[in-house]
């Protein structure tokens, strides 16, 4: 898999002007350092926050930009931030980056910070100084030993220069910045989880509320943000909320520009960043290249494992939150999978089934022991040994497993891509069912949300 954010030789060069987030890459994929950095106009956004901002004129500034999470989940990163506290007594905060990225198919996080690791710090500052944050920490994904190695010589640099550490920028404005690898939990991605794990703790989410704004880290005031919606905010503030409204396409109604991706059977896999509001087919076509040779489109995912599956005449939906949303499945993370035909869909779910099942917390009864109950009857279909009544049995367990049945997202998540492939492919289901098979003993009847 290439990591890139070229597109097909026949499109606009990347500016500063067009694309925020990765102008400044290397020709060679090689990490962008201090010097270079700064040489590129690097931190100073920072500068001017610092210099003429107030921390609630960068604050107001997100908010009025439409910035949303970049991590899957789409809340308005400047209502977040406006969640924070407003008592100045409350001087112990904390700005956290959720660098835990485990979703299946997603790797744009990755990206960033191995090739541009000060975009991020960049980013921090500027969130931090907002949020009157004095401690910030990366909770990195432990496998991404590369990202981990850049970053922290890019903070390195950064305290060199002096814009981490005290004082910064003569501002009065102490902020220090610590890389944290976690043990390999896709639970992490849950911003509580993730507290939890950084304290230390069994990586569980919390009850909610109070919310990390209130109670977070260690019991102080607290922020969680994606890498990729971190590494937005100094494009934000350096040219302002209007140019950052003007970059989406005609009809979308996120702004900005989003990392987009494709990965699976296609000519030209990769990354790219890309205007909200592009059609979808334009992304699989125009950039992925389409399908190999000898292969056909048979469905696909918008985002990430947890995202419902589509059809290829899906195709023509924009790409975001409400594009998505109107074909019956999620954004997510905009990483998007092409399945072809010589795939089987209960073997595909089966292998996703697992992942979510081994990865659930075990906190609460319906995703610790619903998620291995439908690997158990995706498994026994993927064998042809499934029993009359497995099928409605799973789709049970979509409703059971829903938005809001759950402690949290994890379970709701798992089963989105369950119940919209026995939607479409429900005849590859139903022929894992053995001939002559009765009802499964250990399923007196089939379960039904509500019953």
């Amino acid at each position: 898999m290439t990591l890139t954010s070229f597109g097909p030789a026949n499109r606009i060069a990347r500016t500063p002007e067009t694309h925020p987030l990765t102008w400044r890459l290397r020709d060679d994929a090689e990490p962008v350092w201090f010097d270079e950095y700064v040489s590129k106009d690097g931190y100073a956004a920072a500068r001017k926050a610092f210099a003429d901002l107030s921390q609630d004129d960068i604050v107001q500034t997100v908010k009025d930009s439409g910035l949303k999470g970049r991590g899957g989940a789409g809340f308005p990163t400047g209502v977040k931030w406006g969640l924070m506290p407003k008592d100045e007594s409350m001087n112990i905060r904390y700005l956290l980056c959720n660098a835990d990225e485990m979703e299946p198919n997603t790797w744009k996080d990755r990206m960033l910070m191995e090739q541009l690791p000060h975009l991020l710090i960049e980013g921090m500052l500027i969130s931090a100084r907002a949020l009157k944050a004095y401690r910030g920490y990366i909770f990195l994904r432990g496998e991404y030993v590369t990202a981990a190695k850049h970053l922290n010589r890019a903070v390195e640099e950064a305290k060199a220069a002096g814009l981490l550490g005290k004082n910064i920028l003569g501002s009065g404005f102490d902020f220090e910045l610590f890389v944290h690898t976690g043990a390999g939990r896709y639970i992490c991605g849950e911003e509580t989880a993730l507290i939890n794990s950084l304290e230390g703790r069994r990586a569980n989410p919390r009850s909610k509320p109070p919310f990390p704004a209130a109670v977070g880290v260690w019991g102080k005031p607290t922020c969680v943000n994606n890498v990729e919606t971190l590494c937005n905010v100094p494009a934000i503030v350096g040219n302002g909320v209007d140019w950052y409204k003007s970059l989406a396409r005609e009809g979308s109604e996120d702004h900005g520009t989003k990392l987009m991706g494709f990965s699976g059977k296609v000519k030209n896999p990769g990354l790219w960043e890309l205007p909200f509001g592009i059609p979808a087919r334009e992304l699989f076509e125009d950039y992925a290249g389409g399908m190999r040779d000898g292969f056909k489109l048979k469905c696909w995912q918008p985002g990430g494992a947890g995202t419902g599956f589509l059809l290829p005449e899906h195709l023509d939906a924009q790409m975001y939150a409400g594009g998505i949303g109107k074909v019956g499945t999620r954004m997510g993370t905009g990483l998007a999978m092409a399945v072809d035909d010589k795939v089987n869909m209960v073997s595909l779910l089966r292998n996703m089934e697992e992942f979510f099942a081994r990865e659930s917390c075990g906190f609460c009864t319906p995703c610790r022991d619903g998620l291995p109950w439908s690997v158990k009857l995706l498994r026994a279909l993927e064998n042809g040994q499934g029993q009359q009544g497995d099928i409605e049995t799973l789709l049970g367990l979509v409703g059971f497993l829903g938005p809001g049945k759950t402690f949290c997202a994890h379970a709701p998540g798992a089963v989105e891509p369950l119940g919209s492939a026995i939607k479409y492919f429900r005849p590859e289901f139903e022929a894992g069912i053995a001939a002559n098979s009765g009802l499964r003993p250990d399923l007196a009847r089939p379960i039904t949300v509500g019953a």
